[in-house]
């Protein structure tokens, strides 16, 4: 809680630092901070304008602030499809040139295309059916070929209608929300009941959807647009077949649907743009989340001679609105120290929320990133988060800076490292690490590593165990692990026969493994899981890899020079080898890893983002690999295919710029199967 005289002094500054940028987006165009981070520090002046004045000044009015087993699957009469995605201008004007040379190839030459657009409410895709006007199906998207069936719950939206006002067949598509007031009310009321909170209203929505007791949806009152129209028998009713896209709006209308009131038809690109702009700078005070807008070609001959890739309809975009922005303070600076002895510098903020998630620490890189942004503090910053990237700090209000702030300087001591604690910056980089790599944090912490599932994958086995195992010295490296016994586990406080013999047979699974889980778990420096799958697919043997050269080593595309001299100082370094020969004893090494070139995706390279929502993402890249394919973390021209699920972020920015196809996670398993 902040004291009175605090408050007030921060309000004078808020007051003048919005004045200021007020001044600079309005009257200069030359606005230095994002329209989010802006509408984060006008809530919160009208928050402690509210609290410690009870008043509101002029800055302040003037500104407005900021499929499950449980269901029954029921295959589409009509294959479901997602957008792909534009970030920018530029991006946009090239998806319509390129659908205007499809076009040409059809037969149909246009030099302007009609276009509709309407928001991109972040909720969940609803394809409702309907029988000679009665309402007898709803189910969710889905895999694009079988959704959920969701009847039960989307009967209790109120703008549903049960009834048409035209006796027709119809298949019609529609996003399903939930209002941000009413996301306010149902979180409170999770609080109150002792429950975990929604991340976000999109989550909230879905989650309420996929409600098995429909009066659980009911009282979270879900709100619906439709906006699509997959299939209409108009019988004998007055109604006509559309022949545009603003045609189903409007006989969608006439049905008794409800629709946004917000589309527009656009005559250009440019247009489209104005709109993009408009409402990218007033989504907030829309009553649902929007994260961009839809794009389609207006007249349905168009949409037809476009036609649909394996993912997206080609008539028809999604352009995304930027990465999401807000500001916070930072309230302290700690350094994190990696299991190989790699120092970080991390910031600890104010809770805030960001793209759908809590943030409450961002990552500083290093410390010339510590310099270059004078972080300090104290400070307000900006703070970006967007889809599968790391939060990051993007700048400092130094008008917001706290009085006798000082720099931050980095220590020459971390407890963390051991001896005396002592860091040092690596040569050549912006990087410190420990000097002295035998401290007992270091020791556990490749310890639990070396169990997680990211390597040798102890199931039910983590650090608590480890911790107690060493605490009780029943062991002192991860190969004494292997020479446990159940009588020795049970002596553990907490352990009783069953759990004992579990852990037992846990470790009993782990002795045969993979090269490359084993090569992860040894926790040698820059050598990740796409490192460790390069030297196993080159090497075949952990024999091989110990006596491979430092020349045999950088001609591995992707194995540079550091990563080479890291695997040589492991092959040379008396402890590693030893415990390697110790844990030799123990595992039965399999490598089951497909060279590439000869599997059924032989040739391909895939980069993976977003959340899936079938496959977790390493498991995915898994499949990808056991069929011959490269996986990457990064796109490049020789990309393949970037499989995009929830939020991308920006490598499907990336993949649009450098022309890499973008596919979703049905298409990806349609490539696997």
């Amino acid at each position: 809680m902040k004291k009175a005289q605090d408050a007030k002094e921060r309000i004078a500054k808020l007051r003048a630092v919005i004045n200021h940028h007020k001044e600079l987006y309005h009257t200069q165009d030359k606005p230095s901070i994002s329209d989010e981070a802006y509408d984060a520090l006008v809530k919160e002046l009208v928050l402690l304008e509210e609290e410690y004045l009870g008043q509101k000044s002029s800055v302040t009015e003037s500104v407005g602030t900021t499929p499950s087993a449980a269901f029954s699957k029921v295959k589409h009469k009509l294959p479901q499809w997602s957008f792909d995605n534009v970030f920018d201008n530029q991006e946009l004007v090239a998806w319509d040139k390129k659908l205007k040379r499809h076009l040409a190839k059809e037969g149909l030459t246009v030099e302007e295309i009609e276009y509709v657009v309407e928001h991109k409410i972040d909720g969940l895709k609803l394809v409702i059916e309907y029988e000679s006007g009665i309402l007898v199906r709803a189910q969710t998207r889905g895999d694009g070929v079988f959704g959920e069936d969701v009847t039960h719950t989307a009967r209790t939206i109120s703008t549903l209608p049960q009834k048409l006002n035209y006796q027709v067949d119809l298949i019609c598509v529609g996003e399903v929300w939930m209002g941000k007031a009413e996301f306010v009310e149902l979180n409170k009321s999770e609080i109150a009941n002792g429950k975990e909170l929604f991340a976000n209203p999109r989550n909230a929505a879905a989650g309420s959807l996929r409600q098995l007791d429909p009066a659980v949806a009911l009282e979270r009152k879900l709100s619906l647009y439709v906006y699509d129209i997959d299939l209409i028998e108009v019988g004998q009713t007055k109604l006509k077949q559309p022949t545009s896209q603003w045609d189903e709006l409007e006989i969608l209308k006439r049905l008794g649907l409800p629709t946004n009131p917000y589309p527009q038809v656009c005559q250009s690109i440019s247009e489209i743009d104005d709109f993009y702009q408009a409402w990218k700078l007033k989504t907030e005070n829309l009553p649902y989340g929007v994260d961009g807008i839809v794009i389609k070609a207006n007249e349905i001959k168009i949409q037809l001679a476009g036609g649909y890739t394996a993912k997206s309809p080609r008539f028809g975009v999604a352009y995304k609105f930027p990465a999401v922005e807000t500001t916070t303070v930072v309230e302290a600076i700690d350094l994190q120290v990696g299991r190989t002895g790699v120092v970080t510098p991390v910031a600890h903020l104010q809770a805030v929320l960001v793209d759908g998630s809590t943030v409450t620490r961002a990552t500083l890189h290093n410390e010339d990133q510590i310099k270059r942004l004078d972080v300090r503090v104290g400070d307000t910053v900006v703070l970006r988060k967007a889809g599968d990237v790391i939060p990051e700090i993007v700048s400092v209000i130094k008008d917001l800076r706290v009085e006798k702030s000082k720099p931050y300087v980095f220590p020459k001591q971390v407890a963390a490292c051991g001896g005396d604690g002592s860091i040092e910056r690596v040569p050549g980089s912006a990087a410190y690490r420990c000097v002295y790599l035998d401290s007992d944090f270091l020791r556990r912490q490749k310890m639990y590593y070396f169990v997680s599932k990211n390597a040798l994958n102890f199931d039910g086995v983590g650090p608590k165990i480890i911790d107690a195992l060493l605490d009780n010295e029943l062991i002192s490296d991860v190969s004494d692990l292997f020479t446990l016994k159940a009588e020795e586990v049970i002596s553990l406080p907490g352990f009783k026969q069953k759990s004992a013999n579990n852990v037992i047979e846990s470790i009993a699974s782990a002795r045969r493994t993979s090269l490359t889980r084993l090569l992860v778990g040894l926790s040698i420096e820059n050598v990740g899981e796409e490192t460790a799958r390069l030297l196993a697919i080159n090497f075949k043997t952990i024999t091989a890899i110990k006596a491979a050269t430092l020349e045999a080593l950088i001609a591995i595309d992707g194995i540079g020079e550091v990563v080479a001299q890291n695997i040589i100082n492991w092959q040379t370094s008396k402890k590693e080898q030893d415990l390697l020969a110790r844990l030799l004893e123990y595992l039965e090494i399999a490598n089951d890893e497909t060279v590439e070139g000869t599997g059924s995706l032989s040739g391909m390279s895939f980069v993976f983002t977003g959340t899936l929502t079938q496959l977790s993402r390493d498991d995915a890249a898994e499949l990808a690999r056991k069929r011959g394919a490269g996986v990457s973390n990064s796109v490049s021209s020789k990309t393949s295919y970037v499989v995009a699920g929830l939020k991308p972020g920006s490598k499907a920015a990336e993949a649009t710029k450098l022309g890499v196809k973008i596919i979703d996670e049905q298409a990806f398993l349609s490539l696997i199967a």
